[in-house]
């Protein structure tokens, strides 16, 4: 089992996501959950294509962090 780091965005109509270790991979979606649903069967059936084709896995290497600023 693989984790993958996702980075939610919210705008002015829904959400977007991307994944920094499979570039090029975006979801949007009207809700949060609608677009991590989206990210979740999106990136089972990327990963399962490049299986199949025999094309290398790129390994999840994305961490995150938060900094802390006097408001």
């Amino acid at each position: 089992m693989s984790r993958y780091l996702v980075i939610i965005e919210e705008g002015a109509t829904g959400f977007s996501a991307f994944l920094p270790d499979l570039p090029g991979f975006i979801a949007t979606g009207a809700t949060r959950d609608e677009v991590e649903n989206a990210m979740q069967e999106g990136v089972e059936f990327h990963l399962e294509g490049l299986r199949e084709s025999g094309d290398p896995v790129p390994p999840p290497r994305s961490t995150a962090a938060y900094v802390e600023v006097a408001a």
